[in-house]
């Protein structure tokens, strides 16, 4: 079965109509996963004495329909496969009626922290995490093909592909850090939807390229692809520590 945790909604999770943010989803979403892992014994403490982690490649997540302040929801997460140094992993959070009000999907690839390389996992690492339903769980979920890789139009950075506008750019401090001492992947969604001016998305897609680390500069180029908003987050060379995509 898949794990979940229930919850109300707190006035310090919600924006100033009351709705949870995307970014409060997503910290739902990332504890969710923890708690489970921290369930079945192959939690932070379990990588760290490994001297492993699991690292987040990429999001793809529905909003069909944000939960409100004071509403008692379900989150749940459950994995549903892996391939070489990937895990796949769903996630849903669910309202009082059991509807779908956030259907989400996942990449994670394993990494040894010791080499700072990715690494594949091992037997023990993916063993606790087998879904015997998720097929069944999958078809309830019905997210499309998870996608890899954001397109960005082309020569974007260099001035053309769509008018990009640049934003004012993003010291990190310590409160953007994660106990990975890296930007916590939830940030660079918060960063791009106030950039591009979306507080609600409908639909958002994210891709990790690298983590930025404390006194590193972001700095955040919009274009607009037809109804979508994409929010490059790169160093001052160019180079993306990530890629978001944001649906009205």
């Amino acid at each position: 079965m898949p794990y979940s945790f229930t919850s109300d909604i707190r006035y310090s999770e919600c924006d100033s109509d009351g709705y949870l943010t995307p970014f409060s989803v997503i910290n739902y979403l990332q504890d969710c996963s923890t708690f489970q892992s921290e369930k079945l014994g192959v939690g932070i403490g379990y990588l760290k004495e490994r001297k492993r982690a699991w690292f987040l490649n990429s999001w793809h997540i529905i909003f069909d329909r944000y939960p409100h302040f004071g509403e008692t929801i379900e989150t749940g997460t459950f994995a549903y496969g892996f391939s070489g140094l990937y895990g796949y992993r769903h996630f849903y959070i669910k309202g009082g009626q059991g509807e779908f009000l956030v259907r989400a999907d996942s990449l994670w690839f394993f990494f040894d922290t010791e080499k700072q390389m990715p690494t594949k996992p091992d037997e023990q690492d993916m063993a606790p995490y087998m879904e015997r339903d998720a097929e069944r769980l999958k078809a309830e979920i019905d997210m499309p093909p998870l996608k890899r890789k954001i397109v960005l139009p082309k020569d974007m950075r260099s001035g053309g592909g769509g008018n990009p506008e640049a934003c004012e750019e993003i010291e990190v401090t310590r409160h953007f850090l994660d106990s990975n001492k890296h930007v916590n992947n939830a940030w660079y969604v918060e960063m791009a939807a106030s950039a591009a001016g979306m507080d609600r998305p409908s639909e958002l897609r994210a891709e990790y390229r690298k983590a930025a680390v404390l006194s590193d500069h972001i700095r955040p180029l919009i274009v607009n692809d037809g109804e979508k908003r994409i929010v490059d987050l790169s160093d001052r060379g160019g180079s993306p520590f990530a890629i978001v995509e944001l649906m009205p």
